[in-house]
């Protein structure tokens, strides 16, 4: 609690020693799977991702975008079963401009589970008391903001921690997203 405390109270200080701060909305493309020893022949699920930003210009060349996404992920095991694992995501992107609207980006992010479910042959079973209520990864990108104020990113999320809430060896979230949005 007293992190969660900190990194809000960094927060409040960005944004208070911040020159211009804009909002913005953002979709896209999520292509996800599974990594880790246990995961092997498990493919990708395609989903979506859904949100809105708030990029708080610090400099010229910098910012830092918080988010707040949700995020379709899982996995297709063989195209039998389907793992659709959904999470409410929190990423805080550093965003580096290194020519006219083009962005690097980097930055951690904290998941919560909304939903799990597996499907199979046309039925469903909630598999969310499985799955830990939290995971964190580490986010990699690259983005280009037209002046207009829409904007195209894409995004590597690299899951640090193992997803189940058991002993495996490895469960752990990869996912590339293609995004657009607007800045207002």
């Amino acid at each position: 609690m007293k992190k969660l405390f900190t990194i809000t109270m960094a927060l409040v200080a960005f944004t208070v020693s911040a020159q211009n701060i804009t909002f913005g909305a953002k979709a896209g493309l999520n292509f996800a799977s599974m990594t880790g020893d246990d995961a092997d022949g498990l493919d990708g699920r395609t989903s979506f991702h859904l949100g809105v930003t708030a990029e708080i210009e610090m400099s010229d060349t910098f910012s830092i975008q918080p988010e707040l996404l949700y995020s379709g992920q899982g996995f297709t095991d063989d195209g039998d079963v389907t793992g659709k694992v959904d999470y409410i995501n929190l990423p805080v992107m550093a965003k580096l401009y290194v020519g006219e609207g083009f962005s690097i980006e980097a930055g951690p992010q904290i998941g919560f589970l909304a939903s799990a479910k597996a499907e199979a042959n046309g039925e469903s079973i909630d598999i969310k008391d499985l799955l830990k209520s939290t995971d964190f990864a580490l986010n990699l990108g690259a983005g280009y903001k037209l002046g207009s104020g829409l904007n195209l990113g894409l995004r590597y999320s690299m899951g640090l921690t193992d997803v189940y809430d058991f002993d495996t060896d490895g469960f752990k979230h990869s996912v590339l997203q293609l995004s657009v949005g607007y800045n207002f």
